[in-house]
């Protein structure tokens, strides 16, 4: 996360921690891929919408307030642009998800019979479950040894997990699966952003899994 964040200029901190991982990871996954320049890409991911209602929901509520927040880009701009690009684009989405959104969502939802969200155009779907306590949940013969998704789910979508090493040092895990061509590509590009002085990743033949350190 270190070599990443030099690379997130400073009128765009501060940066979180998904924005800046989930950029890499995205503009990484798409020159990977190799798609037509001109395609227009859809990117999801899920906000927190608790605090931006007004009223907002109170303490102890316990169902979802979440909403997606669509992005759209060409590939050729994701790809030939710095990671800023894609940061900027997280942000100004996460921005749009104001009360007025959640209520014009809550509304088109009834209206409309709660429809799937749309997967036309849908390159990747990212959302964070690394806390929400999975991993340390004791159902009275210890604690997990891993606790997440398989991989990626049909219709590319993946989710943050929280991982400990053996060394005790708990980060996020990334599971990705990717055609083993694509796979070479995507960690050539990775390490390029990570620099040399972070070592380098290696592909397994199809899926790779990485781990970032959390701040």
């Amino acid at each position: 996360m270190s070599a990443l964040r030099r690379l997130i200029p400073p009128y765009l901190n501060p940066s979180t921690t998904f924005e800046v991982l989930t950029a890499c990871l995205w503009r990484c996954r798409t020159i990977a891929l190799q798609p037509n320049p001109n395609e227009r890409l859809r990117f999801l991911f899920i906000v927190n919408a608790r605090s931006r209602l007004n009223p907002p929901i109170p303490n102890g509520y316990y169902g979802n307030a979440i909403a997606f927040s669509p992005i759209q880009s060409t590939a050729g701009d994701l790809c030939q642009k710095p990671i800023r690009y894609a940061v900027e684009l997280m942000k100004k989405a996460k921005a749009n998800v104001t009360d007025e959104y959640m209520r014009s969502l809550a509304d088109f939802l009834v209206i409309n019979g709660r429809p799937h969200f749309s997967t036309a155009g849908l390159y990747f779907a990212v959302s964070d479950i690394s806390r929400i306590g999975f991993d340390e949940l004791d159902f009275g013969w210890g604690l997990p040894v891993y606790a997440g998704t398989a991989g990626e789910l049909p219709g590319a979508a993946t989710f943050y997990i929280s991982y400990k090493n053996k060394k005790g040092e708990k980060g996020v895990l990334f599971p990705t699966c990717l055609p083993a061509p694509a796979m070479e590509r995507f960690v050539v590009e990775l390490n390029s952003m990570l620099g040399e002085s972070y070592g380098h990743l290696k592909a397994s033949s199809g899926s790779s899994v990485f781990v970032f350190s959390s701040l």
